[in-house]
């Protein structure tokens, strides 16, 4: 189980060393070389984006822009240098910063789907959700957005799991897939709403277990684009 959405702590302030191991830490081991220029930020609709990892300057240009609060899918990970850097501009900038960690490569537990349908209650748009390569999670969430908040069909929202945004289905990653597949199999075969299945008949270890995995998908997510 999975802490529900909660606000960020207050940021520790960072000597100038702490400040330059985060840097050193998001730049090479969360790999945000690769994002420092294109952080794969995409309009889910209007006030809500999808983005990767933020650094700082990102996070400057999203408050520049209007953006009010930043969803972290990733949750708190006070060793982790992008984390530490994201707190402490958040803070800076004047953004509220909501963790709500999610998994990627498992279905999520009834308590955790249930808060992600309420969570969007009590946040403030314009609003930038991420993860770590803005391709899996950030997917569940937008398209549950989009389904649940907008009106917008299960399968037409499910666009936001595509090859477009990195979604590799064929992975383990594609459980997210199956989990909304599974629910429009069983709302053809009785009408079930979404938070009745979810409360009744979703399983979650069985869902796990059904799905298979492309091996060679899975070597690409896991080790090639080292996926989180």
């Amino acid at each position: 189980m999975t802490d529900l959405p909660h606000h960020a702590a207050p940021a520790p302030p960072m000597t100038p060393d702490e400040r330059r191991r985060a840097w050193l830490n998001l730049l090479f081991v969360d790999h945000g070389f690769l994002r420092h220029f294109y952080v794969h930020r995409h309009k889910v609709t209007d006030g809500v984006w999808r983005a990767a990892q933020p650094a700082p300057h990102h996070l400057e240009r999203f408050a520049a822009e209007g953006v009010k609060t930043i969803l972290n899918l990733r949750g708190p990970r006070v060793e982790c240098g992008a984390y530490r850097l994201e707190r402490e501009a958040c803070a800076r900038l004047g953004l509220t910063l909501i963790d709500f960690p999610i998994r990627s490569r498992s279905c999520l537990d009834r308590e955790t789907v249930l808060a992600a349908l309420d969570l969007w209650d009590g946040l403030e748009l314009p609003l930038v959700m991420h993860c770590k390569s803005g391709a899996d999670r950030t997917g569940f969430m937008a398209t549950l957005y989009l389904w649940q908040r907008r009106g917008v069909p299960l399968r037409r929202a499910m666009d936001q799991l595509s090859w477009r945004y990195g979604h590799i289905r064929q992975a383990k990653t594609g459980v997210i897939d199956f989990f909304y597949e599974s629910y429009l199999a069983a709302e053809a075969k009785s009408g079930i709403g979404f938070r009745e299945w979810i409360a009744t008949e979703y399983d979650p270890k069985a869902l796990n277990a059904a799905f298979r995995e492309n091996w060679l998908a899975g070597i690409l997510v896991n080790k090639i684009l080292r996926r989180e």
